[in-house]
């Protein structure tokens, strides 16, 4: 192509203004006319489908509102009649002595926080995800993470779980309360606080046991129902045997009639006979059902009261390795000291025969 038909091709096109190029497009009241009758057509199209959509999430919140006062009032009632049950039976004599009034109140306490929490997630969350479900979303990967989730949080918190699950079916079941003395294995002492994880003991000596529900392999409870008494009289072999039951008998009775001994036994104190017989003594086995818990404060009184009696009688309290000793026919103490050796005696043939032996020297010639 030649130069003058180039030349002549660029005059023939318009160049651009500045003016042109850098003013916006104002819109037209036509262009605005356009878009509200766009809007309220999409509007009287999808009006019924959004309104829809939001009387199905109302009914749900209403529906799920409900559902969780009625329940949760219900399990408030469920929880005052325990509490009834328990206030019924310490009125009576037996009831009085079993129930903890304390240790009741805790544990209905504990099921009905339990029950609501349940009660509530449940609830709640399947209101929540119908709500998600009605407007159209797929609920299919949030519950797959939220599986993937709680596996691995199951993996990781594994022992939060145990000790978990393991308080609330402890406290369902009623193994043991606020109050009780019990032997976890891994500590014992009174119970002082039952938790859903940790349950609190205080020790012989005042110190205080935070035991994890989940490592309760075993549960010995000693204060439920009765608790047994029982002491152990060593006395010699030479005792008369009917005069040591009379004593003993005589014992029993007058304790069993004396407050607060009276209510603190639940049965006669009975002698169950001769538990041994060794070369130096004899034992005797007493036993009684009393309240529980107060089996040691029964033994200690009724060893007391033995010893008092049996001194009163004359019969002589042994054992263990003091029973030789205190034979009043034991042979005489210098008669077990060993004989003098003979090597005392300076004029025995055996000192003598020890004695060393004088040297003789050789004769001197001459003398």
């Amino acid at each position: 192509m030649s130069l003058p038909a180039v030349l002549l091709a660029a005059g023939s096109s318009p160049s651009p203004t500045p003016s042109e190029s850098s003013t916006p497009a104002v819109p037209t009241l036509q262009d605005a006319q356009e878009s509200a009758t766009n809007a309220a057509s999409w509007v009287e199209q999808n009006w019924s489908t959004w309104l829809a959509i939001g009387l199905k999430v109302l009914l749900i919140l209403v529906i799920a509102v409900v559902l969780r006062n009625v329940v949760l009032r219900a399990i408030t009632k469920l929880i005052d009649r325990m509490n009834r049950t328990a206030e019924s039976a310490e009125g009576t004599t037996l009831g009085g002595l079993l129930v903890n009034a304390e240790r009741r109140r805790q544990r209905s306490q504990a099921i009905g926080s339990v029950l609501r929490s349940v009660a509530s997630f449940l609830i709640l969350g399947t209101a929540a995800l119908m709500a998600l479900s009605a407007f159209q979303i797929n609920l299919a990967p949030l519950l797959a993470s939220a599986g993937v989730a709680g596996v691995a949080i199951g993996f990781g918190a594994r022992n939060l779980v145990t000790d978990f699950l393991s308080g609330v079916f402890m406290i369902l079941e009623d193994q043991y309360g606020v109050g009780d003395s019990i032997d976890a294995g891994v500590a014992s002492g009174e119970v002082v606080e039952v938790g859903l994880r940790v349950t609190k003991l205080r020790g012989a000596n005042g110190e205080i046991w935070y035991v994890r529900n989940g490592e309760i392999k075993r549960i010995g409870n000693l204060s439920q129902g009765w608790a047994t008494a029982g002491v152990d009289v060593t006395v010699r072999p030479t005792e008369d045997l009917d005069r040591v039951r009379a004593t003993l008998d005589e014992v029993a009775e007058k304790m069993s009639k004396e407050e607060p001994w009276n209510e603190l036994l639940w049965g006669p104190i009975q002698i169950l006979g001769l538990d041994s017989v060794l070369i130096d003594s004899m034992v005797v086995r007493l036993s009684a059902k009393t309240m529980p818990g107060k089996a040691v404060t029964v033994e200690r009184e009724l060893r007391w009261r033995i010893k008092r009696a049996f001194d009163a009688a004359h019969i002589r309290i042994v054992g263990g390795e003091s029973a030789v000793l205190l034979d009043e026919e034991a042979a005489d103490p210098v008669a077990v000291v060993a004989a003098p050796s003979v090597f005392s005696d300076s004029d025995s043939p055996q000192v003598a025969a020890t004695a060393p032996i004088a040297s003789q020297r050789p004769a001197t010639p001459g003398k």
